[in-house]
């Protein structure tokens, strides 16, 4: 079985650590497969991809994003292209797909940040239609945020959404990458999106400890609330 870690964040956005050392830390951690997904800005995972291919790493790189919606985030993977920010959630998801991109709902029904409820993921079921659909819910994320509803989530998706689980470690440090990750048959990135595609990934992983929680959290939540929101104003609307 492979393992993936598909939710990171490097230090172009609200991360600390450089794309170059979250790939240093998926080779310790011999993951086959991670994602650097920065919020509303792509460009940590073509850098990181990138590195891979320049020292022939044996971890493959899926270019990908996180996607500020109106009603949460999205993960976009497999992607070339940026997906605008602070679109209806049908909207973004039928562009991450346009795009030949993949969408996770990360860390669902959290009231702890910014994330996809109940009822709209009870809504996109009941229209039935695909393109508009996510792909996958994140039902193993180690911080608090994340494990806040993660039961409901699993319920949910058991009863309701019937789509693959994924677990990310959602590192905003390079310490804490494949704390949690995804496990599919085989090891490439391709093998990982054909398992996501027939539901069949399995989400493991462990919990973050309180140290853990506070290792760099003053600097990372004044990137996440100050710097990284102006910053990507300034790239979107000024330059």
């Amino acid at each position: 079985m492979g393992r993936a870690d598909l939710q990171l964040h490097s230090d172009l956005g609200d991360g600390l650590s450089p794309p170059e050392a979250l790939l240093d830390a998926a080779e310790r951690a011999r993951l086959d497969v991670i994602a650097v997904t920065d919020h509303d800005d792509i460009r940590g995972s073509f850098q990181a991809r990138d590195e891979a291919a320049r020292r022939g790493s044996s971890v493959a790189v899926i270019t990908g994003m996180e996607v500020t919606t109106r009603a949460g985030h999205v993960i976009a993977l497999f992607l070339e292209d940026e997906v605008p920010m602070l679109r209806p959630l049908d909207e973004t998801i039928v562009a991450i797909h346009r795009l030949g991109g993949v969408a996770i709902v990360p860390h669902p029904l959290s009231y702890l940040t910014f994330s996809v409820g109940e009822r709209a993921l009870r809504e996109l079921a009941e229209r039935a239609d695909e393109e508009s659909f996510v792909d996958a819910i994140e039902v193993r994320n180690p911080s608090y945020a994340g494990r806040v509803r993660a039961s409901r989530a699993r319920w949910l998706n058991a009863h309701v959404l019937r789509i693959a689980e994924t677990g990310s470690s959602d590192a905003h440090h390079s310490a804490l990458v494949a704390t949690a990750w995804t496990e599919f048959s085989g090891a490439t990135a391709e093998e990982l999106r054909d398992a996501i595609a027939r539901r069949a990934t399995v989400a493991g992983g462990r919990s973050w400890t309180l140290r853990e929680h506070l290792d760099g959290v003053v600097e990372q939540q004044w990137r996440a609330m100050l710097r990284d929101p102006a910053k990507r104003v300034w790239r979107r609307y000024v330059r």
